[in-house]
């Protein structure tokens, strides 16, 4: 800001606020800056001079003040309103959680979960997330699995903006990709295009907001209601919450609850399979055990180590 002033006179009439402002757009909304802002008093004679009526030029001020307040409260109030807001207090960058993936008594293969950094994506903070699972070279020649999926989640909504996944598992294999576009509805694939609602989910960024939620108060029973995305739809993904239980695993015996996604049609599970999942019963709610069942017996995962976690691990016993 900057106030411009000429020759003193006497005589004077009127004050007169000149400014110079440009408009600048963002990505969704356009704000306004002030580049320069000129008080100058004219006089009866024509003159330009500084005003000597203090009062006037405080008046004068405030009001500038309240313009810039008005334009800046404006252009924060459409920002913040573009989508929501959710507080995590689970996870954060830095997060690696190892597993070791068991069949019967035998460890099978190794999977993790990790959150390397934030980038920026559609002109917002994300987490990028990765989960990778793969079978152990004695396993290989029997069947190979080499699973890389990655999701990138809104760091102050938990909702996706990008989703890929590529299976390598025996002779199998699948490379697909997504973006989803939060702000028009839409879900753009390697396969095509697809309206979606408004906060949908991935495969991987609907387990992490589940880890978000508040389950100290529900009862056996209790369902929380989340979208699906996968392949071409959206499908209704429950979470069922079964109740409380302590786990002993490798990394440690854990206070945990016990929740279980229901798929109402295709999607994320097999129809011959389902699956349970043990989360530490406190803020972080990290994963300490998954049990896929499959068409003879079940696979295990649990949890071998743990590090970069967001806060204390107070669900932990010994």
């Amino acid at each position: 800001m900057r106030f411009c002033a000429a020759t003193p006179a006497k005589n004077t009439s009127k004050i007169m606020i000149k400014t110079s402002a440009s408009v600048r757009p963002s990505d969704s909304t356009k704000s306004i800056e002030i580049d320069s802002i000129e008080l100058i008093e004219i006089s009866r004679e024509g003159s330009v001079e500084p005003s000597k009526n203090k009062s006037r030029k405080h008046s004068n001020k405030i009001l500038l003040l309240l313009v810039i307040l008005f334009f800046f409260k404006t252009t924060a109030a459409q920002s913040k309103s573009e989508f929501r807001t959710l507080q995590n207090n689970a996870f954060k960058v830095g997060e690696k959680l190892t597993f070791d993936v068991k069949y019967g008594f035998v460890t099978a293969g190794f999977a993790q979960y990790s959150i390397p950094k934030i980038v920026k994506i559609a002109g917002r903070d994300a987490y990028n997330v990765m989960f990778d699972v793969s079978s152990v070279s004695a396993f290989d020649p029997f069947y190979k699995v080499r699973d890389h999926y990655e999701t990138y989640i809104d760091v102050a909504g938990l909702f996706p903006w990008r989703f890929e996944q590529h299976i390598r598992e025996g002779g199998y294999s699948r490379d697909f990709s997504a973006f989803f576009d939060q702000r028009r509805g839409k879900a753009k694939t390697s396969e095509g295009s697809y309206d979606i609602p408004k906060y949908v989910n991935d495969i991987v960024s609907a387990f992490y907001l589940a880890r978000t939620f508040d389950y100290s108060k529900m009862k056996e029973g209790d369902k929380v209601h989340l979208e699906n995305f996968y392949k071409d739809k959206v499908y209704p993904l429950d979470v069922l919450f079964r109740g409380r239980e302590r786990v002993s695993v490798s990394a440690g015996t854990f206070d945990c609850i016990i929740l279980e996604p229901l798929v109402m049609e295709g999607g994320l599970f097999k129809s011959e399979g389902s699956i349970v999942v043990w989360l530490t019963n406190d803020q972080l709610k990290i994963p300490v055990k998954v049990k896929t069942k499959i068409i003879v017996g079940s696979v295990d995962a649990e949890l071998s180590g743990y590090q970069g976690l967001a806060g204390e691990l107070k669900a932990k016993r010994k």
